[in-house]
């Protein structure tokens, strides 16, 4: 695994963005963190888009009667921060893992993409579950904890846990095991380097 985010992004590098629906603005989910985390996750659509690396929109089908991100309800839209343009794909899920149940492993190994780099919604369920299964499977990881959220939760003890707490607990099982966690401003800055722009094959408007 690397441990370090690359100076210049090769280009083959996956922007994924998981589970990032309008579902995930109800007030039943209490209080978030990372308010700025759909403004960095734009920021690095718009870098993906703009030097044509590969990007994939994991989007959760609910199979529960009463979830908000079932399908035909209101909250299983995208968020328009991370509405998929033509040309990206998107990766249908049932369960909290983007590779359980998917052919996402084989899209990315068939792309030859090696290298990771992930955001969304929520850091300590699906980002995490998704992120863990990546780095098992040997791909390069790279979690962008300021283009994630999560909410406060009450433990089995009982004890109240802010998101704050809940994110940074995730992160740090996660981090030098499974994946590298990073900054949107790092990565932007690796993403927009000019070497990493040499080494992208030119574009086709076709």
């Amino acid at each position: 695994m690397l441990r370090l985010l690359p100076a210049s992004l090769p280009p083959a590098s996956a922007l994924i963005v998981i589970d990032l629906q309008r579902a995930i603005d109800h007030p039943s989910w209490g209080v978030r963190n990372n308010a700025g985390a759909e403004g960095n996750v734009a920021a690095l659509l718009a870098a993906w888009r703009g030097s044509g690396r590969p990007i994939y929109h994991v989007r959760h089908d609910s199979v529960e009667p009463r979830s908000h991100y079932r399908p035909g309800q209101p909250g299983h839209d995208f968020k328009p921060e991370a509405t998929p343009v033509t040309g990206e794909m998107v990766v249908a899920k049932r369960t909290n893992s983007a590779f359980i149940g998917t052919d996402f492993e084989s899209i990315l190994r068939g792309r030859g993409v090696s290298l990771l780099v992930v955001a969304g919604v929520i850091t300590n369920n699906s980002v995490e579950a998704t992120v863990r299964m990546a780095g098992n499977l040997g791909f390069d990881v790279f979690l962008v904890e300021d283009a994630c959220f999560t909410f406060g939760r009450k433990d089995w003890a009982g004890r109240e846990w802010t998101a704050d707490e809940v994110h940074a607990l995730s992160l740090a099982n996660m981090d030098g095991e499974y994946c590298t966690v990073v900054r949107a401003a790092d990565v932007l800055r690796a993403a927009n380097s000019p070497e990493s722009h040499e080494t992208l094959p030119p574009r086709s408007d076709s």
